[in-house]
Parts: structure tokens; C-alpha cells; sequence
């Protein structure tokens, strides 16, 4: 079990400022974390780490590889519950991050359905979620089986936190394209058990993003879906990763991981607590 690290550690920081600290804290996975269509005006004057999916992906791997770093994924988190739009990161980003990722090598796309904010979304019921998912994920897992890329489901929304509702969503995609990336945070954030969750998944577990929450989110559990970052070590909160990380090695899992930890201290701490458990630095 390898260990990586998001690559939006510092605000207002360029893509490859973020890397250079990924190195210098001697991590050599990281994954290509924030991205749109197009240009940025951010990018272009420096105070964001945002990739392009429109730009040359080879020139994003040689970023990577220039300070000795392999990209493990790409990350292409998806609003799948409110109604499409030009504005709406879905289908067609996941489809071009798909392509850029496959172009490079990179073996997954990790998205996610996020949480409803129109009156559209947030009157759906279970089933209608399931569908308005499916629909909207089947044309990126025709592509990406055709590209030999896996599409990883993360646990960021009422339907990918529940373990009842990703089973049907695995059953009704019907892809051998779909697997899941476990977010440890996320999913016990969302009325989820990491454990369990392993214990039922485990096959299908591909990539996991790494955090840990503090006591004092306890009242939010099962009403907020998902957190960009955690903000304690690993170790330090009320998951159970240890739990987690042991159900993954009797699953068989020895695939790349991502640490989701703000702060340097926690970061390299979350790194030592992963290492002591048998995950390679």
C-alpha cells in the first residue's frame, strides 16, 4: 500500500509550487487534484494549483515526473444530482479527464455524485438519484472501458455514503469500468463505517483517500456529505483507520492511497501512522 498526497496543500499556491513540497517532504505518489475545462485565469497569474483538461496531459506528467512523483489518479469529483449544465463539472469532464488520464497512463478517475443545491436535486428521491447517476455516468464508463481506465466512486453524497445505495448504483452501471475509491473521512462523515464498508467493497476498493475527524463533528454525522480535508492526523480522531487499513490488507488491497490532511505536521505525522502500520512511503 503506497502512500500519496493531495496536491492542493497550500492556498493560493501553483500546481507545481504544491509539488515541490510534495517532494521535499520525501512523497513520491500525488494525483492530479483540481481541474476545469479550459483556461484560468488563476493558472495563468499564479495563486491556483488548477489543471487544464484541455492542455497537452503529457506536459502535466512531466511536471509530475520532473521531481520524481508518479500521478496515481485523477480526480474528477462531479455535481451528478442537479440538472445538467455548462457550469455543472459531470459527464463530459469526466470524459475528458478520462481521455487525458489513459493518454498518460494514469489507471483511474475518481468522481463522485456530490450533494443536490437546485430544488431539482434536492426532491429526488433514492431511485430517481440512482438513475439520474447511472445515466450520467454511462457514456464516461463506455469510455473509459475503451481506454482501459478504471472510473472510481468515491464516498462524497447521500447516495455514495450509503453502503445499501452504492451496492444498487454498482448493479445498476452493470460496468467492469466502475470500482470505488474508500475516502475514510468522507464516508464516516456521511453515516458511513469504513470498516464494513472494506468488508463489503473490498473487490472492488481501488484507490483510497486517507482522513481522519475530529470528536467534535460527531452532530454533523449523516447530514453533511463529505470535506475537502481533514484537519487533524491520522490517528488523532473518532474513524477507525486503523480498522480501515487492516480490513484493506485482508482484502488484498495494494494499490495507491492519498493523504487528505491540511498542515504539515499532520501530514507527515498521518504519513509515520501509515507507515507503522505496513503502507510504504
Amino acid at each position: 500500500m503506497k502512500i500519496g498526497c493531495f496536491a492542493l496543500i497550500h492556498p493560493f499556491s501553483t500546481l507545481d509550487a504544491q509539488l515541490d513540497q510534495i517532494k521535499a517532504w520525501g512523497i513520491r505518489y500525488a494525483d492530479v487534484t483540481d481541474n476545469t475545462d479550459g483556461a484560468c485565469v488563476g493558472g495563468e497569474f499564479g495563486f491556483t494549483a488548477v489543471a487544464s483538461l484541455d492542455a497537452n496531459p503529457f506536459d502535466l506528467r512531466r511536471l509530475f515526473e520532473d521531481r520524481g512523483i508518479t500521478i496515481t489518479s485523477y480526480c474528477a469529483h462531479s455535481n451528478l444530482l442537479d440538472p445538467a449544465a455548462p457550469w455543472r463539472y459531470g459527464t463530459a469532464q469526466i470524459i475528458k479527464a478520462v481521455r487525458a488520464a489513459a493518454a498518460i497512463g494514469i489507471p483511474h478517475v475518481i468522481t463522485t455524485e456530490g450533494e443536490p443545491s437546485t430544488p431539482f436535486g434536492e426532491q429526488l428521491n433514492d431511485d430517481h438519484a440512482l438513475l439520474l447517476i447511472a445515466e450520467k455516468l454511462y457514456e464516461p464508463l463506455r469510455v473509459a472501458a475503451d481506454h482501459g481506465v478504471k472510473i472510481l466512486f468515491e464516498p462524497h453524497g447521500p447516495i455514495s455514503d450509503s453502503h445499501d445505495l452504492t451496492a444498487k448504483l454498482l448493479d445498476l452501471c452493470d460496468s467492469p469500468a466502475l470500482g470505488l475509491n474508500l475516502d475514510t473521512g468522507n464516508l464516516w462523515l456521511g453515516g458511513g463505517d469504513p470498516v464494513e464498508y472494506v468488508r463489503r467493497f473490498g473487490s472492488k476498493i481501488e484507490h483510497v483517500h486517507w482522513k481522519d475527524m475530529s470528536a467534535d463533528m460527531e452532530p454533523r454525522r449523516g447530514k453533511q456529505f463529505g470535506c475537502g480535508m481533514a484537519v487533524i492526523p491520522l490517528g488523532a480522531g473518532v474513524v477507525d483507520v486503523k480498522g480501515a487499513f487492516h480490513a484493506l490488507q485482508s482484502a488484498g488491497f495494494n494499490g495507491y492511497t492519498t493523504l487528505e490532511i491540511a498542515g504539515e505536521e499532520n501530514v507527515l505525522a498521518s504519513r509515520d501512522f501509515l507507515v507503522n502500520l505496513g503502507a510504504e512511503a
